[in-house]
């Protein structure tokens, strides 16, 4: 099967070499895929020099701002569609889907995402692989090891995405050769890299966190987009919390450093995603709450924003087709339901828009968080990881549910609710549904409530009841099961690779 496989590989090279020079047998005369040119000495090189190296770290960081689809639209289309959070919004064929549980290995959007995390971990794995290479003495031994860092933290957070939502996949740290007629079998492996068990990519995850708390930048209140010291801790304790390397112990552990370093919540929520009157600026940038973020001016706006409802920084902007992520009937009860109108008014918005999918047009509800060209994105922030220390004093072996009431109590009276009644302290399985709620109200609309549902076994338990509870919830096609908690791998992957196996149930 891999011979016949390479000899139709090779067959497809071979036409790719009559119409171009790329695949030479030494490709390397003047550029590649992965190197700038030759050395003095003949041979290929990949940086030139400092300043190339520093041109692919601020490639790495661009792809946070520029390309927020795969990362941030997609994730809360999972996260947030696919939960009891909200509706599809729009009537596109590729995203009712994640609504209605019906999502096969054909869609698009899952198919456009595997992709782009890929090509993520590839950028990235080149600077890591290939900066220690570079002949450039203003680049030192310091400045290497930073970047290093700083590009592992970001490869462990584009496979964060990847294993929880498709679990078993490729964990690729390697650049790959380029490919010539005599090293096609070679360098087989590399291109088409085997599926790896979900535990593997986790300590993959794992390794990188821990190598890059040593030299990666510690936190910088001013300047929260950069890949911190801070942010490998945020990310060590959401993976500790997660079912392959769970350790209530180490969550707790880097939640309270975090504590440490000065992360708290801010005093008003409504700074955490507001904006100003009259500009549409975001109303607070670097807050002591936000661990990492990617921050939008004018110029070079957040069009992302536009997806969900209306553009305050231009109000009419395409806001003449129906939207994503339409804020379901069960969540707006559950905000009203608790009295929780802080949040509640931080996170949907209503509006009179030009369709009537799930709402009557002159009173439709729409996400919230993402509201201005000029928002900011936060991708990790401390009342998540404030809330997974109270979920680690829940499930641990010892529960200590009086501390995990105290976290809760926090959350809630910055929004000016009252404290936990003592029916909800009175024990873990009261005390883990108080946590699950509260994270869904505080969180709403961050990309969480699916991974939470994943992470706590509840997705059968939660998803397959609020279909009949929730009016507006389009029909739902398949029931959840055990099988639910991995998404499919797009089918064109598995057509390329026949090393990667579908997910069961798909």
């Amino acid at each position: 099967m891999k011979r016949n496989f390479i000899n139709s590989l090779f067959l497809m090279l071979l036409l790719g070499i009559i119409t171009s020079c790329s695949l030479d047998k030494d490709p390397l005369s003047d550029f590649s895929d992965v190197t700038e040119g030759i050395d003095e000495e003949g041979k290929g090189e990949v940086f030139k020099d400092r300043a190339a190296v520093e041109s692919a770290m601020t490639g790495i960081y661009n792809q946070m701002r520029d390309r927020q689809e795969h990362w941030y639209l997609d994730k809360l289309l999972v996260a947030e569609s696919h939960s009891d959070n909200a509706y599809a919004g729009t009537t596109g064929a590729e995203v009712v889907p994640y609504e209605s549980n019906a999502i096969e290995g054909s869609n698009s959007v899952m198919e456009r995402d595997w992709n782009r995390f890929m090509e993520d971990i590839a950028r990235v794995n080149i600077l890591i692989n290939f900066i220690d290479s570079v002949k450039d003495n203003s680049l030192t031994a310091a400045v290497r090891k930073q970047y290093k860092a700083e590009a592992k933290i970001f490869r462990a957070m584009v496979m964060f995405d990847m294993v929880r939502t498709w679990g078993d996949i490729p964990v690729v740290t390697v650049v790959a050769d380029d490919i010539t007629a005599d090293n096609l079998e070679d360098v087989y492996d590399d291109y088409f890299p085997d599926q790896k068990p979900e535990k593997e990519a986790y300590q993959q995850i794992e390794k990188d966190l821990l190598d890059a708390i040593a030299d990666a930048p510690a936190n910088n209140p001013a300047n929260k987009t950069k890949f911190s010291k801070s942010v490998a801790k945020a990310l060590l304790a959401k993976v500790y919390a997660e079912k392959p390397l769970r350790d209530y112990a180490k969550v707790i552990q880097y939640a309270d450093e975090l504590a440490t370093e000065g992360f708290d919540l801010e005093a008003d929520y409504r700074d955490l995603f507001g904006v100003l009157e009259g500009t549409a600026d975001a109303k607070k940038r670097n807050s002591k709450e936000s661990i990492l973020e990617t921050q939008f001016f004018s110029g070079n706006g957040n069009w992302v924003t536009w997806m969900f409802g209306r553009d305050l920084s231009n109000y009419n902007n395409a806001f003449d087709w129906a939207k994503w992520v339409t804020p379901s009937r069960d969540l707006i009860k559950a905000f009203t339901t608790e009295a929780d109108n802080i949040r509640y008014t931080e996170s949907i918005v209503y509006y009179q828009a030009k369709w009537s999918n799930y709402y009557p047009s002159n009173n439709y509800p729409f996400m919230y968080k993402t509201r201005s060209a000029f928002s900011n994105i936060i991708k990790f922030r401390y009342a998540d990881i404030l809330l997974l220390k109270a979920e680690a004093l829940i499930m641990r072996d010892a529960p200590n549910l009086p501390a995990a009431a105290e976290i809760i109590d926090k959350v809630r009276t910055r929004v000016k609710l009252p404290v936990l009644t003592a029916a909800a302290k009175a024990s873990k399985e009261s005390m883990l549904e108080a946590l699950l709620k509260e994270r869904r109200l505080e969180l709403a609309f961050e990309g969480q409530r699916w991974f939470d549902l994943v992470r706590l076994n509840k997705v059968e338990s939660v998803m397959n009841a609020v279909y009949a509870k929730d009016s507006g919830r389009k029909a739902q096609v398949y029931q959840f099961n055990e099988n639910s908690y991995r998404l499919p791998i797009p089918q064109a992957i598995i057509d390329q690779n026949p090393k990667i196996k579908q997910n069961l149930g798909y």
